[in-house]
Order: structure tokens, then C-alpha cells, then sequence
């Protein structure tokens, strides 16, 4: 039995038989900053593994709209070659978590328990998990059982079969069938906690080469739109944000979705770790400033506002309000 440093034994140890490939993963709930997390972690080190995501409550339970739009950009976009995602469609729910892993086709080794394909179950350490060692054919013939029962996660008609739900309802409203699809507003937040990071530097200037300017370095040929967030000491300093290398899906006002972590000394810094640009796109784009134009003070003002706020849903949700 597993249930220590399961990020490793679960998700990086097989990968010492050099013949895995796939990985086939079968969890109850799951997250898209799990996954873009490991996904990552895996291209950092040269490992090129097919995963294959079933969630299993989805059905039961509904998907916030960061995960489920999470889940669609990292099947469509950031990792369309490695990367598939399914809900299961069809009573009864599965509340199974298995992870298998495979050489091509052929099913080597394969663990069951109860750690959920999320950071909470894998390295957040604000809950304890054990998972054990079971028959990997048993497992694969559970799987591909499954498959016939699931759609995924960008099929057009997936949201025909689960209820995707505002991230400011808990599971439980939405159990109890508050389902509201109104756009997102600040009051929906009211009571979680927040924070409000200003965009501005100690002297009321936005800096010229660092923050939402940090790509305008062109002696050392950076890539224009790069940008990130700073955080002063007195938030980096707490537990509002998750620690360094934990990643985290960020939903916006607008209904954009990235996927962050926390970056540089101290974790002072807000970033897109896939694409660094992509943050200081989005700014620009909200601005009306042109791709790799360099962000002023006058374009805060005229948007209307010069700080952010961010509100704690759970561990690997948060929203940001940038509304004027």
C-alpha cells in the first residue's frame, strides 16, 4: 500500500520501465489544473505519455465551468496530441480512481484507492490517501468498459449530458438544484476570500519593464507580450494562493480561462507557465492594446481600473475580477 509522496509512486516511478507510453486514468472527480500540472511536469522531463481521463461524477455531481472549460482548452489546444478527456454520460455514476499504466496497448501495472486525479489528492497534503497496487488487465477491462458509457469533454453535445454549474455554487447547491447560468458577477464571491493586487508600482506608475511589461526586454529578445502579475509580500507571505509549482485554474469576469502558478522568488508572481505571453495577451486584449504594444498608465485608466481582485473558491480555483 502507497500513501506517502503518491505524486511519485502513482505518477513518476513507473516511468523507470522505459516501455510505458499511456497512462489510462479513471478518477471520480478531477481537475484541470491536475492535469495541465502533470502534463507539464511530464514534457519537463522529455517524457511524451498519452493520457486518457474518464471523470466519473461528473454526471451525478455536474463540472464547474473552470474545469470543464479547462479541460476543452487542454484537449483542444495546449495538448490536442496527448490529451483526452471524458465524462461519463450514463447511470450509474463511477466514484472509481484507477490509473493504469500501459506499453502501447499491452496493460502493465495499474493502482486503485482513493486519491482523485487533483493536487488536493496528490500533493496539497490537506488530506491523507492510500492507493494500492491491482491486477492491470482487470483494470484496462474496467476502462475501455467505461469508454461506450462516456463523451468528451469537447463533444458539442457534451453539455447536454452534464450540468456545467457556475464556480461560485458549491456541489451541494447544485445537488440541491441551484443551477443558475447567469454570467459571473462580484457578488457571487461575496464572503469568500480575496485578495486586491495593485497593477501599479509603490510611486502609482505601471512598470516599464516588469508586470504586465515584463516581455518588453528586446536586449534579451523577449517574446513581447509576456507579462505576469507581482504579488506584494503581504499576500505572498500567506496561504491565499497555493505554493510555488502548484497550478491553478483562473477564471476571469469576461469568461476567460488560464491555467496559473505562482512564480520567481518567494512565489511573487502570477504566470501562465505554458506561455508566459498568454497573460499579458489577455491584459492587452481587455485593454485595447496591441499585440506586443507596450501597457501604460493611460490604458488602466481608461479601462477604468488599475488593480485586480481575486477571489479563493477552493485550492486550485480561483476567480479574478478586472471588471472597471
Amino acid at each position: 500500500m502507497h500513501f506517502d509522496n503518491l505524486y511519485n509512486e502513482i505518477l513518476l516511478n513507473p516511468l523507470q520501465d522505459s516501455e510505458l507510453n499511456k497512462l489510462l486514468i479513471v478518477s471520480g472527480y478531477a481537475t484541470a489544473a491536475m492535469s495541465f500540472h502533470y502534463i507539464n511536469d511530464l514534457r519537463q522531463k522529455a517524457k511524451n505519455i498519452d493520457i486518457q481521463l474518464i471523470v466519473g461524477m461528473a454526471l451525478k455531481d455536474g463540472l464547474t465551468s473552470s474545469n470543464h472549460n479547462g479541460f476543452k482548452k487542454l484537449v483542444s489546444e495546449d495538448f490536442q496530441d496527448t490529451f483526452k478527456c471524458s465524462y461519463i454520460m450514463k447511470s450509474p455514476a463511477v466514484h472509481s480512481k484507477l490509473y493504469i499504466w500501459c506499453a502501447d496497448e499491452k496493460p502493465v501495472c495499474a493502482f486503485t484507492g482513493s486519491a482523485n486525479y487533483t493536487q488536493t489528492a496528490f500533493f496539497l497534503k490537506t488530506q491523507r490517501e492510500t492507493m494500492s497496487r491491482c491486477d492491470p488487465n482487470e483494470s484496462a477491462g474496467y476502462f475501455n468498459s467505461l469508454l461506450n458509457e462516456t463523451i468528451f469533454c469537447n463533444h458539442p453535445d457534451a453539455e447536454q449530458f452534464i450540468t456545467i454549474y457556475r464556480d461560485s455554487l458549491r456541489r451541494k447547491e447544485y445537488q440541491m438544484g441551484v443551477t443558475d447560468e447567469a454570467e459571473y458577477e462580484v457578488s457571487d464571491y461575496s464572503g469568500l476570500p480575496s485578495v486586491t493586487v495593485s497593477l501599479l508600482d509603490k510611486n502609482g506608475n505601471l512598470p516599464r519593464r516588469s508586470g504586465l511589461n515584463w516581455g518588453q526586454r528586446t536586449e534579451e529578445h523577449r517574446e513581447p507580450n509576456q507579462a505576469y502579475i507581482r504579488l506584494t509580500s503581504d499576500i505572498y507571505h500567506t496561504d491565499f494562493f497555493p505554493p510555488v509549482s502548484v497550478h491553478f485554474t483562473l477564471f476571469t469576469d469576461d469568461g476567460k480561462t488560464l491555467v496559473c502558478t505562482r512564480a520567481q522568488q518567494n512565489g511573487k508572481a502570477v504566470h501562465t507557465p505554458h506561455n508566459n505571453s498568454l497573460i499579458g495577451e489577455y491584459f492587452r486584449n481587455r485593454l485595447g492594446v496591441g499585440n506586443g504594444e507596450p501597457v501604460r498608465n493611460e490604458h488602466l485608466i481608461n479601462h477604468g481600473r488599475t488593480d485586480i481582485t481575486f477571489y479563493k473558491v477552493d485550492d486550485e480555483t480561483y476567480y479574478m475580477n478586472f471588471a472597471p
